[in-house]
């Protein structure tokens, strides 16, 4: 299958300026699309926990980026920064996984003695290297997914997707949403609907802005229409991402997914994660040990700056659930697709990091 990589791809959310890390604001669209310009990790790491920038992969590429920006401006905070960079938000392995690597890239240049002395000129070129080599991975990374998750649907295919995972959650093209882009390239989908996704509204603001600047059709849906529209039959397969992969295959991603993957079990739907190696976690037996990030009630309470609730009501807003694996169809990442994952499959193809 050729799904021509660069087709229905324009779209770049994290942009490293040499000395700042620029990033698209995504809380403020469609309406606008402002750049924020992070000077320093502090910056970064703001932009993660507000949202401003968001995806598991594309928190990861930030957060690497922010080192850097910390390396620049003085080698002796790196470690405070990478704690901080780390708390911003502690669901997505990927954060944690892209400041690992940058720790041992720091760890390699400092030596043994700990010294930052000898590395002031050397640590941010080697830190900015790394950071670039983990977001052009990633770019590679979703092409591929696209290729293999695209191959698994039958042409004429209608799919539901979730939240955004598109380029503005990843380093570009995405992927659950680069598995629909190379679908649609291919021919083998004929339908796009799109979840809104409670409270953040990431598929109605989010993902509908990238299919329609990208010259994708697609339909937006209330996340309650979802099982609804299962029912219809417009639908063959539910492809969303990932934020955090236990061994055994459970998946944390964006609350909602879990009951979009009850509801397709019932209809005879498949569903599909597509996620980088990355995101994997073998450490994490299963998705009960997944630590599930708790946001501000406010969220539910209202949207843009307009109470919708009565005064005196709360709310609880968990921001991600748990799929467990045995409702989960096919895994794909850019090493291969695991089909109804388990233990045993999963360590037959992540076995060795």
């Amino acid at each position: 299958m050729d799904a021509t990589p660069d087709c229905h791809d324009s779209i770049r959310a994290v942009l490293w300026q040499d000395d700042h890390l620029r990033l698209l604001d995504q809380r403020l669209l469609p309406a606008r699309e402002r750049y924020l310009d992070c000077r320093d990790s502090g910056e970064v790491a703001q932009a993660i926990r507000d949202l401003a920038v968001r995806g598991a992969p594309a928190i990861g590429i930030a957060a690497a980026w922010g080192v850097v920006l910390a390396a620049q401006r003085d080698p002796a905070t790196l470690d405070a920064a990478l704690a901080q960079l780390r708390a911003a938000r502690p669901t997505a392995v990927n954060l944690m996984w892209a400041l690992d690597r940058m720790r041992r890239v720091i760890e390699a240049v400092r030596g043994s003695d700990g010294s930052v002395a000898g590395a002031r000129a050397e640590l941010p070129r080697v830190l900015a290297r790394e950071a670039r080599a983990i977001q052009d991975e990633d770019l590679a990374a979703n092409r591929r997914m696209g290729e293999l998750g695209a191959a698994l649907i039958a042409p004429g295919s209608g799919v539901l997707t979730h939240c955004n995972t598109g380029s503005l959650a990843t380093a570009g093209y995405g992927t659950a949403l680069g598995v629909i882009r190379a679908g649609v390239s291919s021919g083998r989908i004929a339908r796009v609907f799109a979840g809104e996704t409670r409270p953040w509204l990431q598929g109605a603001r989010l993902t509908m802005w990238e299919l329609t600047r990208d010259g994708i059709d697609a339909t937006l849906i209330a996340d309650s229409a979802a099982a609804h529209l299962m029912r219809t039959g417009q639908v063959q397969w539910v492809i969303v991402g990932a934020d955090r992969i236990a061994a055994n295959g459970d998946t944390a991603n964006k609350i909602g997914t879990y009951q979009l993957a009850i509801a397709a079990r019932h209809h005879g739907v498949r569903l599909m994660v597509v996620a980088p190696s990355s995101t994997i976690d073998l450490a994490t037996a299963s998705g009960a040990d997944i630590d599930i990030e708790l946001r501000s009630g406010d969220e539910l309470l209202g949207y843009g700056g307009t109470r919708t609730v009565v005064a005196g009501a709360r709310a609880w807003n968990p921001v991600f659930d748990v799929t467990p694996h045995a409702l989960i169809d096919a895994l794909v990442s850019e090493r291969g697709v695991v089909e109804r994952p388990d233990v045993a499959r999963m360590a037959a193809l992540f076995g060795a990091r």
